[in-house]
């Protein structure tokens, strides 16, 4: 990385960032393409830090599928965004001995893609993807006997000349990802035999994860300080890594080290206005927001007009985590702060 030189204020440095939400856990372009991102993923499932006791599942599946000679049942990880359903599909793809065939399903927008992904499978191998409760309904119906029956049920022509064309296909494992289980339908949801959830992660997995990355990218971390960035990461590994790249860079350009202290993770966070509970200054706007009307609860739509954002960013992004800490209720009227939200708002205790 090429260091700035020049002399660079704490405040200048963090409207640099300021474009990027750094605590939100869907990838961004640079995330995709990151080699150091893609070095540091597990080569086996036993590498795979956290998610105990779905590995415990994971392994005895695919220990069976490999004892019988026979692909491993399809599989459906859902979950938050950054907890890793990418890397598990490419782990199980490894553990089965077999490649791994990638899609989204929003690129998927013809029956016939969905053919083509289908017929350049080969035996055994897996085919991901991601988001699949963005298929649309065709192709859904063309994924039933294939998943079932590993054949495709055409129909060519149109009107008297229509005909039916059956196509068989290899054996092969979908897995399929997503962070919206209820939006999936029914017939798609029950054909998976394997359904797994992936849950948030514990400060310690994420400490691990925190060092492990910093080890690869050459960064002096404290243990102290590796331990800040995990309870701030919101549970999620791809927020962790975003920040401690975010506070080498912090590290690299204003302080000229590679050292990373608690004391220079804590300046970093206040340029990028991250405080202690893992909150940026959205959190901190829709927090105040519904502090100004008391007890009253306020519905979606008008906090969204008032903070000027999209309400489903704001219902699927911002929310989930306020929740989950327990600054924030959802009732049947609206939105509303619990007690410690109202105590956190409250507080003179400014970081910055």
């Amino acid at each position: 990385m090429a260091i700035i030189s020049s002399n660079i204020g704490d405040n200048d440095f963090s409207l640099r960032k300021k474009e990027l939400r750094l605590v939100d856990s869907k990838i961004i372009p640079e995330e995709k393409s990151n080699n150091n991102l893609n070095l540091a993923r597990p080569t086996t499932l036993q590498e795979f830090i956290g998610q105990d006791q779905l590995k415990s599942s994971l392994r005895i599946a695919i220990d069976a599928a490999v004892y019988r000679k026979e692909p491993l049942e399809h599989t459906l990880l859902y979950g938050q965004p950054g907890l890793g359903k990418t890397t598990l599909a490419f782990l199980i793809a490894h553990e089965m001995n077999t490649k791994c065939r990638i899609a989204t399903a929003p690129a998927i927008e013809r029956p016939r893609d969905i053919v083509g992904l289908l017929l350049g499978l080969k035996e055994g191998e897996v085919l991901f993807i991601d988001e699949i409760h963005r298929l649309n309904r065709l192709t859904e119906e063309l994924l039933y006997s294939a998943m079932e029956d590993f054949r495709l049920d055409l129909t060519m022509g149109a009107n008297r000349g229509a005909r039916c064309r059956t196509i068989n296909i290899p054996r092969f494992t979908l897995i399929g990802a997503t962070t919206k289980l209820a939006s999936i339908s029914p017939p798609l949801r029950d054909r998976f035999g394997i359904s797994q959830k992936i849950e948030f992660y514990t400060n310690d997995e994420l400490k691990q994860i925190i060092v492990n990355f910093a080890r690869l990218i050459n960064l002096n971390l404290d243990d102290e300080a590796s331990y800040k960035l995990a309870k701030i990461s919101r549970g999620t590994p791809r927020i962790a890594l975003r920040l401690l790249k975010r506070v080498r860079d912090y590290a690299q350009v204003v302080k000229k080290t590679n050292y990373i202290s608690t004391i220079l993770v804590k300046k970093a966070l206040i340029s990028y206005q991250i405080d202690e509970k893992g909150l940026d200054s959205l959190d901190r706007q829709y927090l105040s927001f519904l502090n100004l009307n008391n007890n009253i609860p306020t519905g979606l739509d008008s906090i969204a007009a008032g903070l000027g954002d999209d309400s489903s960013m704001l219902e699927f992004v911002v929310e989930p985590y306020l929740i989950q800490i327990g600054f924030l209720m959802r009732t049947p009227r609206g939105r509303l702060l619990t007690d410690l939200g109202k105590k956190y708002i409250n507080s003179e205790n400014d970081n910055f």
